[in-house]
Order: structure tokens, then C-alpha cells, then sequence
């Protein structure tokens, strides 16, 4: 808990910051009338891709080094953590089989952490977040905001990342695996994403006129698949998700 609240913190104030300096630069011209604080936007993103230079792209190629069974058990188990907070937002959502589901998966699959898929079930649980919660209950979206560390999202998605963060259950169990893995959970997460889409988000990082435009216009899509119950909760289908809305974008 102690780092997921360290970066918590760290990304809320860094997006204030970023922000309350692009208010105070006077008006902007706006190319995108959902993303009203570009400027601060992209002075986070420049910082993120930073990060993404120093830090995620070496660590995902070194995962991208790993024997196929590593790589695949690391996926599963980072989609295994996901299921207390699908479980919990399913049935916010009145998704009660959907709810049922992500139990099982999280209850048999915990067995090895998730990392050996015991349950062999080609029937998976789509995955929910709060942000898609608040979207089923009508809350408005908000503006598009690029949050340090954490990356793209509306007002509503991010909110609905801290509630995820709070709410999901395996911080109440109070026990220390619990607690490391939903600490290490959103690390391992977007190392699994990058290593996984590598050579496509390279592809936007070092070949697009203009990455942060590129970016939005992915997170969108992608977003809007997520909200419409699209097979985009499992990383593997994410991962052709996001090939698809990427192929889109260099095809317009």
C-alpha cells in the first residue's frame, strides 16, 4: 500500500502542477475541444516518455527476453489481480454473472497467484474499473487529463482508478502477499502492457508527427471498446485491440 500511495500522491501533484501552469500561460489554442489543458498535458507526457526512456521500455525488453511460459504466466497473473476489482464493479453494475466469474477465476486461479491458469476456461471475465462505474452511472467523463506515471485518461477514469485503489478487495485481508501484490499489481501491469504491445507503441513513440495527438486518439477508442463491454479485459485482446485502433489511426 505504502507505494501505491506514494505514486498516488506523486501523480496528483505533479498534474496540479502541470496544470496550474498551463492556466496560468494564458488561453491556448485547443486542437482536440475534450483535451481543454493540452499544454499541461503535454509537458506530463513529455515527462512520462521520460520515464518510459529511462525506465519501462529497458525493463520490457528485458521481459520481452523471457521464455514464452514466463512471459505468459507474468500476464496471467497480472490479469489475475484484476479480478476483485471486476468482481466488485461487475456487480455495482448489476453484471452479476460477469461478477461470478472474476470470484472463481480469483478464487481457483489463486492457487499459484495466478500465474498457472488452473481454471482452463476459454469463458473469461471481461474486465471492469471503477471509471467504467462511473460511466455505467451516467457520471460525466470530464476532461482528457495525462496523469504522471499513470498515463492517459478523462477526469472520470483516473477518479475511478483512485476509487479501484481503495476499494479493491485484496487490500482488506490485511495480509502481507495481499498487500505486496496489490503494491507490485499496477507495476507489473504496465510492464506485461508495453512488453506486450512493444513494437507498436514504439512505433507512435518514434515514428508519429505528433505522439501525444497519436496517443489521445488511441486512448479513446480504445476506452470506448472498454465501455462497451468490447474484448478488450484480457491482455491478450487488448493487445490486438490496441494494434487495431493504432492501424486505424495510421490509416486516416
Amino acid at each position: 500500500m505504502m507505494l501505491q500511495r506514494f505514486i498516488i500522491t506523486i501523480s496528483v501533484v505533479g498534474c496540479v502542477a502541470a496544470l496550474g501552469a498551463c492556466s496560468s500561460t494564458g488561453p491556448l489554442t485547443e486542437t482536440d475541444p475534450r483535451d481543454p489543458y493540452e499544454q499541461g498535458n503535454r509537458n506530463i507526457f513529455a515527462f512520462n516518455m521520460g520515464v518510459d526512456d529511462v525506465i519501462l521500455e529497458p525493463v520490457a525488453r528485458g521481459y520481452r527476453s523471457l521464455p514464452d511460459a514466463a512471459q505468459h504466466g507474468i500476464t496471467n497473473h497480472a490479469r489475475w489481480t484484476s479480478y476483485p476489482s471486476t468482481a466488485v464493479n461487475s456487480t455495482l453494475q448489476g453484471k452479476f454473472e460477469n461478477a461470478g466469474l472474476a470470484t472463481i477465476h480469483f478464487l481457483i486461479n489463486g492457487l499459484t497467484l495466478g500465474f498457472v491458469d488452473l481454471t482452463e476456461d476459454d469463458d473469461d471475465p471481461v474486465r471492469e474499473d471503477f471509471g467504467q462505474t462511473l460511466a455505467h452511472w451516467s457520471t460525466p467523463q470530464g476532461p482528457y487529463v495525462m496523469m504522471p506515471f499513470i498515463g492517459p485518461g478523462t477526469a472520470r477514469s483516473h477518479g475511478g482508478w483512485l476509487l479501484d485503489s481503495v476499494t479493491n478487495p485484496l487490500g482488506w485481508l490485511g495480509e502481507p502477499t495481499a498487500a505486496t501484490v496489490q503494491a507490485t499489481s499496477g507495476p507489473v501491469s504496465a510492464v506485461t502492457f508495453r512488453g506486450n504491445n512493444f513494437d507498436t507503441i514504439n512505433d507512435v513513440k518514434y515514428n508519429s508527427a505528433d505522439p501525444y495527438a497519436r496517443t489521445r486518439s488511441v486512448y479513446y477508442q480504445y476506452r470506448e471498446g472498454q465501455l462497451r463491454d468490447g474484448d478488450t479485459s484480457e491482455p491478450s485482446a487488448a493487445d490486438d485491440a490496441f494494434d487495431a485502433f493504432l492501424n486505424d489511426e495510421d490509416s486516416q
